[in-house]
């Protein structure tokens, strides 16, 4: 036990240390406003522009030219986008600090949204883990290899809600559950940033997009977002609320419109919402292009008005638009009132380079040898085979044809363009990954097996072409094995930003080779790769096995391997819901019971379809097992809870099967009765679970009334007195146990109940 006299100094070191820590962070602010005293107009304009460095595919093309260096020195620049390397990024941030008047570094940006060099699943899949633990491990292993080469910044994580999966960036975000995102979006901050705050040597995440862009009418990319109020504040702004919470660093304004107001000009949502209500200080940017894309949305006559109405809402920085870099100075020379909302931007611009520690170590991001060791690390490619095994979703086993015993083949024939195809296995925004770097499926199966057990392969069909003539060498070789892996699906350039598709089902030529490989009557594991849900009723209904393995990253195919053989039992969960057709979407779970809630039977007139039942073909939060799992000995602390107060619900899973397994078990609300009508189902809490075979856990769910409020007309968050349903399963369409208890009184709220982290415990029985 120490004495005193050593408590006390220990004490007083203790104060001395945090007084040099806010001494400190003094400084850090300090210079920002120093630094602001000290710049002219153009100078400080300079700031908020961001000049792309190249193209994704033509990276650092442009920092040779002999103006883009005078940019620099000039002050005229404070960021690029599309540019990497540990190298060519020090010599242009050399030019900055050394031959600029100011020496203010430079912010260097990409899109690393799973993976830098070392590409993990796509985000979609990535939320198929249900597991934010894994998500942040992606953003984590991304931000030191990123960070290596030279960068500050990325453009990540896409948390928008998609709904509507003809939307083709559903396939970078999380999926259809506000609750679910926000759980993903926190990890991925975490990640990237390395915890709550930015911090000398981290990478910067961004929230990304901010407003309703999932929202957009018919899943058309860009296009309008016509939603209330309440689905506004409810669904698509709680995981930017748990982002910010989190300490995200920069958020991206979204390209659309919700119900006329452009949101890079909407000052409500962006200096009203996010900034005063939520209190969100950092760095806000634009989209590509962007700002000038006011004119297009005819709120703007000039590009000097668009350059008034982004500064006014609150926009930071202009990504490659150029409006900020042209035509703000005459914005400021005709309204005054401007420069204070430009000092704003550019000290909220200054404060993070500070953060980051670039007016301190501007070269920290420029070590070659780190670089090097950091791009080849083989623990990052065994954290993206781990991952992708995660995010691996078994649809259908009927007969439990999987998992494959591998001494028992002869021949197995793996089919479809897609088993060879490392592109498309990076999926969209891959950053710096490499074709050649991917253990494509092919090659992951052909590893696993013995020697012995003879490989077959045809390519059959391209899902980018109409040609069939492929299709009966690939029916012969199905016949002749003892099984088939059929990989079908989508091109990763058939997903993403730009990619909406107006049909749902699978290309014409995978569905052919589908067809026909079936029909052959021979064993068929059928492997999904796409990077959305797809309208797939027939396959559905003929095809006895089908894993959806998404666009898996550089280990997709070992991890693929690992799962067909046995080595790893499924246990992704969708989600986001399959359609049983396009005509049917946008489609979700949490729907509201209307006044004539849907009924299967076609005499009565209800909220459902003539020529197809209402319900998805695989439902949000499914997926299968190699093993089964039991439910039970519900309990919950209290029967009633009030403000301030916690009820706990527990239940113990086991293991009943033959496997050792994961499980995820998710809890569902409702409230039944209130002011105005709630969604028949919402998530509340989910927690991923190992357990051996005959193992048992006890999870226990700790919710506080808050988590139930929702956006009244009053324009506040409500928390009404009365019942709330519960349930817990295994999906939204497979739900174990229920029960039901009471809030004693009705209060007000002060956050999106979906952003609130429901506390998980996990104890082994």
């Amino acid at each position: 036990m120490s004495s005193p006299s050593r408590r006390v100094r220990v004490a007083c070191l203790v104060v001395a240390l945090l007084s040099c820590a806010d001494h400190a962070v003094a400084q850090n602010l300090s210079r920002a406003e120093t630094l602001l005293k000290k710049m002219t107009l153009d100078e400080k304009i300079g700031q908020l522009v961001q000049r792309a460095g190249g193209r994704s595919k033509t990276l650092n093309s442009k920092l040779g030219d002999d103006a883009e260096m005078d940019r620099v020195r000039a002050g005229q620049v404070g960021s690029y986008l599309h540019v990497a390397g540990a190298a060519p990024l020090a010599k242009l941030q050399k030019v900055a600090i050394e031959e600029s008047r100011l020496g203010i570094p430079l912010l260097f940006a990409t899109d690393v949204l799973h993976g830098y060099r070392t590409i993990f699943p796509v985000p979609l899949a990535l939320a198929a883990t249900w597991a934010p633990e894994s998500a942040e491990r992606a953003a984590r292993v991304g931000a030191e290899e990123a960070t290596s080469a030279g960068l500050h910044w990325t453009f990540a994580p896409v948390i928008d809600i998609a709904r509507d999966p003809r939307w083709g960036r559903v396939v970078e975000g999380a999926g259809e559950d506000p609750y679910l995102a926000a759980r993903m979006a926190v990890a991925q901050v975490n990640g990237f940033q390395g915890g709550n705050t930015l911090r000398p040597g981290a990478m910067m995440a961004t929230a990304k997009h901010f407003g309703a862009y999932g929202a957009a009418i018919g899943g058309r990319d860009y296009n309008t977002a016509d939603i209330s109020e309440r689905t506004l504040q409810e669904v698509y702004l709680p995981p930017f609320y748990a982002a910010a919470r989190a300490g995200a660093g920069s958020f991206m304004v979204a390209f659309n419109d919700i119900a006329g107001v452009p949101t890079t000009s909407n000052r409500d949502l962006l200096r009203g919402v996010l900034r005063e209500r939520w209190g969100w200080q950092g760095l806000l940017v634009s989209d590509w292009g962007a700002i000038p894309g006011l004119l297009n949305h005819g709120v703007a006559a000039d590009r000097a008005a668009a350059a008034n109405l982004a500064l006014d809402a609150s926009v930071d920085m202009d990504m490659t638009g150029g409006v900020f870099a042209e035509d703000l100075k005459a914005t400021v020379a005709r309204d005054p009132a401007r420069l204070k909302q430009l000092d704003e931007a550019v000290f909220r611009i200054l404060r993070v380079k500070e953060q980051l520690g670039l007016f301190d170590k501007p070269m920290q991001y420029h070590d070659t040898e780190r670089e090097a060791r950091e791009l080849s690390n083989p623990e990052h490619r065994a954290a993206a085979r781990a991952i992708a095994r995660q995010s691996m979703v078994l649809l259908k086993n009927e007969g439990k044809l999987l998992p494959l015993n591998p001494d028992k083949l002869r021949s197995i024939a793996v089919i479809g363009a897609l088993a060879t195809d490392g592109l498309s296995a990076l999926g969209s925004w891959r950053a710096q990954g490499k074709a050649e770097e991917v253990t494509t499926m092919l090659q992951g199966i052909t590893a696993a097996v013995p020697t012995s057990l003879k490989v077959l392969t045809a390519p059959g069909a391209d899902p980018r072409t109409a040609d069939l003539t492929g299709i009966p060498a690939a029916v012969k070789l199905a016949k002749s094995a003892d099984v088939t892996v059929l990989v079908i699906g989508e091109h990763f350039d058939l997903s993403g930003e730009g990619r909406s598709r107006s049909d749902l089902a699978l290309p014409a030529s995978q569905f052919e080779l589908a067809r026909s490989v079936l029909a052959t009557g021979k064993p068929v594991v059928v492997v999904l790769a796409n990077g959305r849900p797809l309208a797939l009723p027939w396959l559905a209904q003929n095809a006895a096995t089908i894993l959806e393995t998404w666009m898996l990253g550089v280990e997709g195919g070992n991890a693929l391997a690992d799962i067909l053989f046995g080595r790893y039992s499924p246990a992704g969960r969708l989600p986001v819901a399959f359609p049983r057709a396009t005509g049917a979407v946008p489609f979700n779970y949490a729907v509201n019971a209307t006044g004539r809630p849907a009924d299967p039977d076609l005499t009565k007139d209800t909220v459902r379809y003539h020529d197809l039942p209402i319900t998805p073909q695989f439902a949000f939060g499914h997926g299968l097992s190699y093993s089964e799992f039991s439910y039970s000995d519900l309990t919950q602390s209290t029967k009633s809870v009030g403000p301030g107060e916690r009820i706990d619900i527990s239940i113990t899973v086991e293991n009943s099967g033959d496997m050792a397994s994961d499980e995820v078990v998710q809890l569902y609300v409702r409230d039944p009765v209130a002011s105005v009508a709630r969604p028949v189902l919402e998530l509340r809490g989910f927690k991923r679970i190992d357990l051996a075979v005959g193992a048992r856990k006890r999870v226990t769910f700790s919710l506080t009334p808050e988590q139930f409020a929702f956006w009244s007309p009053r324009g506040q968050w409500l928390i009404e007195a009365g019942r709330i349903d519960f349930w817990i399963g295994a999906s939204s369409a497979d739900l174990r146990a229920n029960g039901a208890f009471e809030i004693t009184k009705t209060h007000t709220g002060t956050a999106p109940a979906a952003a609130l982290p429901t506390r998980v415990i996990v104890a082994t029985n």
